[in-house]
């Protein structure tokens, strides 16, 4: 057994390559042989949100608290709120985040495959995510 205490790994800011705004990253789990899950508690602000990206195994997202948005490449913005699940399929390019005045926090859950849990792509533009079909 393996107990991770509240407050026993520090926060970090999510990296200005892969994240537009404000973002916040608390590790839940890490991958480790002989698994190969991973789980962080991911908290953006007003306006912040990830790059494109893709997972080799998908990712799963828990919606904690305020309102966010996600899009697969090609799909609507979605609204996303807490109590809401999103899974995106392995390899299905994406990218989520807070509105542009609502903070949202979720907790994404994602596998390892040959030691990579995501591929970062270019960024969302700011034309992009103030201006995109919705769903």
């Amino acid at each position: 057994m393996d107990i991770k205490r509240a407050g026993s790994r520090p926060s970090g800011k999510g990296p200005a390559e892969y994240f537009t705004g404000a973002v916040r990253l608390d590790p839940l789990f890490q991958a480790g042989d002989p698994t190969r899950v991973a789980g962080a508690h991911v908290t953006f602000e007003p306006g912040a949100r990830t790059a494109w990206h893709t997972h080799p195994l998908g990712q799963t997202l828990i919606v904690t608290s305020g309102c966010g948005w996600v899009q697969r490449d090609g799909g609507p913005v979605e609204e996303i709120r807490p109590g809401d699940v999103v899974w995106f399929p392995p390899g299905e390019k994406h990218w989520h985040g807070a509105t542009a005045t609502t903070g949202m926090t979720h907790i994404a859950i994602q596998e390892a495959q040959n030691g990579k849990t995501v591929e970062w792509m270019e960024k969302v533009s700011d034309a992009q995510y103030t201006s995109p079909k919705r769903a």
